[in-house]
């Protein structure tokens, strides 16, 4: 995966949006003006920044440590730094709708209806069986590597 791939894949996703609040060498994507995903285009990282939900966070710094390190510049309960070859695209994919709904969680009720997203759909408690539905995805996917 390389940063074009990486925005097609953000920019896919519903009501997403991307600006770039750092400058111009920095991309920021986007639901409702908060941010869960930053990368850089001037080319001097081979990783970008994603929001998680803690455990996950845990569970990917703990068994993929040479390409999921804290996040760079940002809460490392929350984020992680992830190198733009650690999984295949099947696995970027989940994490960047993940990314997204960690975000959703945190909007106000009426930015998520205006958004037209269900309210039912983030939980603000029980999405432990979702993080651990991604968990499965990432085992399964990476042994097939």
């Amino acid at each position: 995966m390389n940063i074009e791939e990486l925005r097609e894949m953000a920019m896919a996703l519903p009501w997403v949006t991307e600006r770039m609040p750092f400058g111009p060498d920095t991309l920021a994507f986007e639901i409702g003006g908060k941010m869960f995903c930053l990368c850089t285009l001037a080319g001097e990282w081979d990783f970008f920044n994603l929001k998680v939900a803690p455990e996950l966070s845990e569970y990917l710094r703990e068994h993929f440590s040479s390409k999921v390190i804290p996040a760079y510049h940002m809460n490392k309960r929350h984020w992680v730094s992830i190198c733009y070859d650690a999984f295949d695209d099947r696995v970027m994919s989940a994490l960047l709708i993940h990314a997204r709904a960690q975000t959703m969680i945190k909007l106000r009720k009426a930015d998520r209806v205006a958004l037209a997203e269900p309210v039912a759909e983030f939980p603000t408690g029980g999405a432990s069986s979702k993080i651990s539905e991604l968990i499965d995805l990432i085992k399964t996917m990476t042994y097939l590597l």
